[in-house]
């Protein structure tokens, strides 16, 4: 019978229906081969042994409307090391306004071999301004002529090509006397990576960069009139970890919630809470979210001074898929896993922090307008905002000439 019905299928084989018969099997077979091509391909393109961590901050500024506002931090960049390269020198972003600033992203890589990685991040409407190692590729170039143009209509970005990850390396990484930051992040357990450069082999435990957007913040704090702060999340995802830190000397307090879905009303939090009572919580969220314990402990030491210096703020985990749209990331291969948990600052003007710096202001107390730091300015300049006519306007107004004056000469030096 099989005979019989061969043979009536071949003598067939030319008519209408039988020609139909066999370009539905040659289609299925030929989307079969294509099927497993590709899954062999996406295969060969992941590599099962490598494991990619990456944390960073967004610092921004909520403005009266409570949406993050475009500033300048008018101080110097006295905190990264000689060796970490910078978009047209030392005194570029100190001057380049933003509404996010994106500090210290370290990227990490955990592998099992030694291996090679083409690594690229773009920024939407940012810059890149610092990096170490040496960067492939920067977009765009230091020669460009408008660059808050750029910012407002592209993304900047960098690459980094042929990254050599190897774990059984011990290679003797770049140290200079003076403290900074920068050094905190290299207290894990990742693989050391090389990098080829002009002035030869570059050797760190993390690729790390910085930049400046005008992209908006992921979230935005409106300060009331009676002082309490309104948190609006307008994003899909939740905010998993939200805190409303304040300092005034040595007194602090502080407000969390958890999984913030839409938004939340705090009033000022009670200052008679202690950093003990306030860290081992955050680090265990960040743990959480997806960092490695030693991640999370070099994150905090990293930041912890700056975090929780005077004035009021909120500290929160970035949503990731706020992340993975202003920085998105390319790692080939892929690996196998890939972690990235980013802590949003959002300073605010609340009345306690404008009556402090009216106060200083008033009566020349520089001691008392130094602890806000990069924030001086750009907090005396709302303050004027509002109220113009302010019985201390003329003293605010002093002491924001004088920083612009001591911002300018640190930068004419240079």
């Amino acid at each position: 019978m099989n005979l019989g019905f061969s043979r009536r299928f071949l003598s067939h084989r030319n008519t209408p229906v039988a020609y139909r018969v066999r370009r539905v099997c040659l289609f299925f077979s030929a989307l079969l081969l294509g099927v497993s091509r590709a899954s062999n391909a996406q295969s060969a393109n992941i590599d099962p042994g490598l494991t990619a961590h990456e944390w960073g901050t967004f610092t921004s500024i909520a403005g009266e409307t409570g949406q993050a506002v475009e500033w300048l931090p008018l101080n110097t960049p006295g905190d990264l090391p000689s060796f970490v390269e910078h978009f047209r020198g030392t005194g570029f972003k100190v001057g380049l306004g933003g509404t996010i600033r994106m500090e210290t992203p370290v990227l990490y890589f955990y592998s099992t071999h030694d291996t090679t990685v083409d690594v690229s991040v773009s920024f939407l409407h940012g810059l890149i301004t610092e990096w170490y190692p040496h960067a492939t590729h920067i977009e765009p170039s230091s020669s460009l002529n408008n660059v808050l143009l750029f910012q407002q209509q592209s993304s900047g970005s960098i690459s980094w090509k042929s990254v050599s990850v190897q774990p059984s390396a011990d290679p003797a990484f770049p140290q200079e006397a003076q403290p900074s930051h920068y050094y905190a992040a290299r207290n894990t357990n990742s693989s050391p990576l090389r990098l080829a450069a002009q002035s030869g082999d570059e050797t760190e435990k993390f690729l790390f960069y910085r930049g400046v957007s005008l992209a908006s913040a992921p979230l935005s704090a409106l300060v009331l009139p009676n002082g309490q702060i309104e948190v609006m999340n307008p994003n899909a995802a939740e905010i998993p970890k939200l805190i409303l830190f304040e300092r005034r000397g040595e007194k602090i307090g502080f407000r969390e919630v958890n999984a913030l879905r839409e938004g939340a009303i705090f009033d000022p939090p009670v200052l008679n809470a202690s950093l003990d009572s306030l860290l081992p919580g955050l680090e265990a969220s960040l743990i959480s979210s997806g960092l490695y314990p030693e991640e999370a402990h070099a994150m905090l030491e990293s930041w912890k001074d700056s975090w929780f210096e005077e004035g009021s703020r909120l500290i929160y985990i970035v949503p990731n898929s706020f992340v993975e749209k202003i920085l998105p990331l390319s790692i080939e291969p892929l690996p196998a896993a890939v972690q990235r948990v980013f802590v949003g600052r959002m300073e605010l003007l609340t009345p306690a922090t404008q009556n402090a710096i009216e106060t200083a202001a008033a009566t020349h107390d520089n001691a008392i307008l130094s602890k806000y730091g990069r924030f001086a300015a750009p907090m005396i300049e709302m303050i004027l905002h509002r109220n113009p006519s302010s019985i201390h306007s003329a003293e605010l107004k002093d002491e924001l000439t004088g920083i612009y004056r001591s911002f300018s000469a640190q930068n004419a030096a240079r």
